[in-house]
């Protein structure tokens, strides 16, 4: 019975010595939505974007106007050569849509790229900023309610976004 009791204690012992788990959890879309360097790449591509819109629309233009001045000539042409011009500015029309829209998608491509590779950085962030401060678990936070609770004490998401931009500013100077 002595035997029981001792192996019982130093049971107890070895679990009381052991250290609780330091969780922590980060709200996922503020740290992303509010990290500089997204709100500097979302800027950069609005640029882009604006750049692109008014280069399409001026090219738009110049096709409208071209297309109505051929309109007049094609009435003063025979019916052959007024099916062969319709038919050249039907083709320039869909060449010049095709390459709008490879530019448009190489626009969108570069822009997911850069926000792929920013969630990257951010997660190695938020994991190396759990290594080296003695997290056990760092918890993300969403809409989808994978924390559904969580202590304002466990919030990480203002630390850790103040990091990332400090970060941030030293990287980009």
């Amino acid at each position: 019975m002595k035997k029981v009791i001792v192996v019982f204690l130093a049971m107890g012992a070895l679990f009381s010595c052991q250290t609780p788990d330091k969780i922590g959890f980060v709200d996922n879309v503020e740290l992303i939505n509010e990290y500089q360097e997204r709100k500097d790449i979302e800027a950069e591509f609005k640029v882009r974007v604006e750049a692109y819109t008014k280069k399409r629309d001026s090219i738009y233009q110049a096709f409208d106007i071209e297309y109505k001045e051929a309109g007049l000539k094609a009435q003063k042409m025979s019916q052959k050569k007024a099916q062969e011009l319709a038919a050249e500015l039907q083709q320039k029309g869909q060449i010049l849509q095709q390459q709008l829209q490879f530019e448009e998608q190489q626009i969108q491509q570069a822009s997911q790229t850069e926000i792929d590779t920013l969630v990257k950085k951010v997660k190695d962030f938020v994991k190396d900023y759990g290594k080296t401060n003695g997290y056990t678990y760092i918890l993300g936070s969403n809409d989808a309610g994978s924390v559904l609770y969580g202590a304002d004490a466990k919030d990480l998401t203002k630390t850790l976004l103040e990091e990332l931009n400090k970060k941030y500013e030293g990287e980009k100077k």
